[in-house]
């Protein structure tokens, strides 16, 4: 398949997979809350497809797949819409006459079935194609590098750092990173015994930080399956491991200490999803686990229009017993938009940036 269908391909089915099932927890917890959910679209924009069911949902896909939304019946408030929208209101089914209680219910289940999918889909490898056996095998050592001059070999098997036991490589690299050029004492296991030697971390620039660099590679990774239960309490665990560190992640370039430019949008998701379905249906549902955990995080941020800035009005309604008054929510809405669109305005022009468009265009232009 040429490479630009298999990139639209792969980020529709990325995009509609993960937007549905977002979707699809408000559209559940709303029917459980007695809240009637007057639209459940995938895609914005005119319909390409559409029906209606028994309790009167249109369900729809439109013809722009770049999101979603769900329709909640009597979603705006009274003094908000004419007399003639508010006498089709079905009395009791409408959303913005539910306590805080359930309006925060629902509008948590879309992150939450976001959560609940990466876990599923985790799971589901797991039980299928097996989890990463835990090591810290060296498969590979650098010539020239600190590994090779403190004299560690393929073969050998890391098992602490500073006295410090690691159990997998990812918790070598964040040991050794914050390290350069201070000595380490690495303990390996080699041929049934182990022995303690010395390397010091060399220093590798990435941008505005720097790095130690030990000069290993691991060893092949090796799959165990696991049984549907197990591999569905791994699945938990691992979508808790990809929430701390896209959350550290964040909070690095917050910070200062990890570049703005790994901040991607729509067009960086849509390459990375050609590359990924490259390489095989279970790369392509790691890729999708991965960034439903991202979706989650994002829409639980508290930022107005977002998930996360509803559910910031809720508990400030659940605190003072009423409303915030209107002209601060429309205030909130009004800056939270903002800074959606200056991030969206920033990403894209990272991945432009990323895809060389930018310096193409400079050079066009001298």
């Amino acid at each position: 398949m040429p490479e630009p269908i298999r990139t639209i391909l792969a980020f529709v089915v990325v995009l509609g997979v993960l937007v549905f099932f977002h979707e699809l927890g408000h559209y559940l917890a709303a029917r459980w809350r007695g809240v009637h959910v007057e639209r459940f679209s995938v895609g914005f924009g005119r319909a390409i497809a559409n029906w209606t069911d028994r309790q009167g949902t249109e369900w729809r896909i439109g013809w722009l797949p770049l999101g979603g939304y769900v329709k909640l019946h009597g979603q705006e408030q009274p003094e908000d819409v004419p007399e003639a929208v508010r006498a089709t209101w079905r009395p009791g089914q409408t959303f913005h006459e539910k306590p805080v209680r359930d309006r925060a219910i629902v509008v948590a289940a879309g992150p939450l079935a976001n959560f609940l999918l990466a876990a599923l889909m985790f799971g589901a490898l797991f039980a299928t194609v097996g989890r990463p056996a835990a090591t810290t095998a060296i498969g590979s050592v650098q010539e020239g590098s600190a590994a090779a001059a403190a004299g560690l070999l393929p073969g050998d098997r890391i098992v602490a750092l500073d006295g410090q036991p690691v159990l997998r490589f990812e918790e070598v690299q964040r040991h050794i990173q914050p390290r350069a050029n201070t000595p380490v004492a690495v303990t390996v296991e080699r041929d049934g015994a182990e022995r303690t030697l010395t390397a010091t971390p060399a220093p590798r620039s990435t941008g505005e930080t720097t790095v130690g660099v030990l000069g290993v590679g691991a060893a092949a990774t090796q799959f165990e399956r696991l049984n549907p239960a197990t591999a569905l309490w791994a699945g938990v665990v691992q979508t808790g491991d990809i929430t701390v560190q896209t959350l550290g992640a964040l909070w690095q370039m917050i910070a200062g200490g990890r570049g703005a430019e790994e901040l991607g949008g729509p067009l960086r998701i849509a390459q990375m999803s050609g590359q990924v379905a490259e390489l095989g249906i279970a790369s392509l549902i790691s890729f999708m686990a991965v960034l439903s955990v991202n979706l989650a995080l994002i829409n639980l941020f508290p930022i107005p229009v977002l998930d996360g800035g509803h559910l910031m009005f809720y508990a400030a309604e659940a605190i003072r017993g009423r409303p915030l008054p209107p002209k601060a929510q429309e205030y909130g809405f009004r800056a939270g938009f903002a800074l959606l669109i200056t991030l969206f305005v920033f990403a894209t022009w990272n991945d432009l940036s990323q895809l060389g468009v930018v310096r193409w265009a400079t050079g066009l232009f001298g």
